[in-house]
């Protein structure tokens, strides 16, 4: 009896004490990476540093003036040499330690060693960056961040930039249109691409850009975000009106560009390689942002009138990506599918947009569209999303990087919220007027008093 009291005594609270840490560690990942991960891996690493970078093969053989100094001061054996490591640095997701390679090793070695890293100091995955020369950062991330998507509380703000997503090394993902003018979204249904096309609307509506939308299935992506749109055109027809109208936006934009720099009337608009930035920020117009969802639709014909049609949008659509970042005109070109069989002009716009962000998508062409002509070892990734992770993706640049990311949440009702009271950021833009959506006003309720009325008593 005295031994099962005492067995109670002792498993009893570890038992509770490894259920609770199974449990938090299944149920929130974060607090457990902070209470026990953390210190787990810190000590595993480094208790067993220097070993694993030998068994990994990130050594080198030591100088003869260190030999020599190794043996005349003791008589211990001399061991290779592995990077010299800097301060270990916690973070709410992993941890971060910089190296200095050895002479003779270069950053790739480490990062053909990052899987053997992961396994060997416990973590869900370790990224390496090259800071400078001879100089390398690993970033280990505690647990799988995707999962539960917690956005930065730090977040970079500036015009055109909005921070859309987290990528899978714990960093937000940006989408900063200064340096990625136009880029590609696709995702099949239920795939994440419309709460990342909400994201981007949402994050725009607080700034000072003009915010111009193409949904040809009959605005409803956009529709609830009317209060801050500029303009919105819900089927082709009304598409083939507005692409010609900010035609006209971009050139007037062009001559604005002229008359301020100095540049001669009749010089053509491929010949200017100036921008709006260059202008006081007095004469400097609004950015625009144009949304194309479902641009497959714009492509589709059934008559000859529509296939003329459909050449003039597509046209209209490959000069804006050409010539527009110039005149502060960027494009977000989003769609289910995107091929060449759309139709004479889609290789040529695909060519235009330099990022590129793919969803789970129903046939591996579409990835291949997306992802295959500038980071092709990407197109498998993006063909294993399993359906159960929605807003999960592969984004990639013209750079060749890429990485998987995933959207947080945001519902319908909090994005339009974060449009009307944004409103009264709208731009004056005299060319779109007419095709600004109609935004019913919200009802006003009546205060109620402030003093309860009480019953008179007899």
């Amino acid at each position: 009896m005295t031994g099962l009291t005492t067995l109670l005594e002792v498993g009893g609270p570890l038992a509770a004490i490894g259920g609770g840490a199974a449990y938090t560690r299944a149920k929130h990942p974060a607090a457990y990476w902070s209470t026990i991960g953390l210190p787990i891996s810190t000590t595993r690493l480094l208790s067993s540093y220097g070993s694993i970078m030998e068994a990994c093969g990130l050594t080198v053989a030591p100088s003869r003036l260190r030999i020599l100094a190794v043996k005349a001061t003791t008589r211990r054996e001399v061991r290779p040499v592995p990077p010299r490591r800097g301060i270990i640095r916690p973070t709410t997701t992993g941890l971060r330690i910089r190296l200095r390679l050895a002479p003779g090793q270069e950053p790739a070695d480490v990062a053909a060693s990052a899987e053997r890293l992961r396994h060997a100091w416990g973590v869900h995955a370790v990224y390496v960056t090259t800071l400078k020369p001879g100089v390398v950062e690993l970033r280990l991330v505690g647990y799988d961040v995707l999962r539960r998507v917690r956005m930065p509380r730090k977040l970079p703000s500036a015009l055109l930039k909005v921070p859309v997503a987290l990528r899978e090394d714990a960093t937000p993902f940006v989408r900063d249109y200064r340096v990625v003018p136009h880029q590609l979204t696709l995702g099949a249904t239920l795939s994440g691409k419309s709460m990342y096309l909400r994201h981007l609307v949402a994050g725009l509506a607080r700034q000072s850009v003009a915010l111009v939308g193409i949904v040809c299935k009959r605005g409803v992506e956009l529709s609830p975000f009317a209060a801050r749109l500029s303009a919105l055109a819900t089927d082709p027809d009304q598409a083939a009106d507005l692409l010609p109208a900010l035609i006209d936006e971009m050139e007037d934009r062009y001559d604005l560009i002229k008359s301020r720099q100095g540049i001669a009337f009749n010089t053509s608009d491929e010949e200017i390689t100036s921008d709006i930035w260059g202008l006081p920020e007095n004469e400097r117009p609004v950015p625009i942002v144009l949304f194309v969802d479902e641009v497959a639709e714009l492509f589709l014909v059934a008559t000859r009138k529509d296939e003329e049609r459909r050449d003039e949008m597509v046209t209209q659509l490959i000069r804006l990506a050409q010539l527009g970042r110039a005149a502060g005109i960027y494009l977000e070109v989003c769609g289910q599918r995107f091929g060449a069989e759309l139709g004479k002009g889609a290789t040529m716009l695909r060519a235009q947009l330099t990022g590129r962000v793919c969803h789970r998508v129903n046939d591996e062409a579409s990835a291949k569209m997306a992802l295959g002509d500038i980071a092709p070892e990407a197109v498998g990734t993006a063909c294993a999303i399993a359906p159960e992770r929605p807003g999960l993706a592969v984004a990639g640049d013209t750079s060749g990087g890429w990485s998987r990311i995933r959207t947080p949440y945001l519902s319908l009702g909090d994005a339009a919220e974060i449009c009307r009271d944004s409103a009264h950021l709208v731009p004056d833009l005299p060319a779109l007027k007419r095709f600004q959506p109609y935004a019913p006003a919200q009802p006003v309720k009546a205060p109620g008093p402030n003093v309860q009325p009480r019953p008179a008593t007899n």
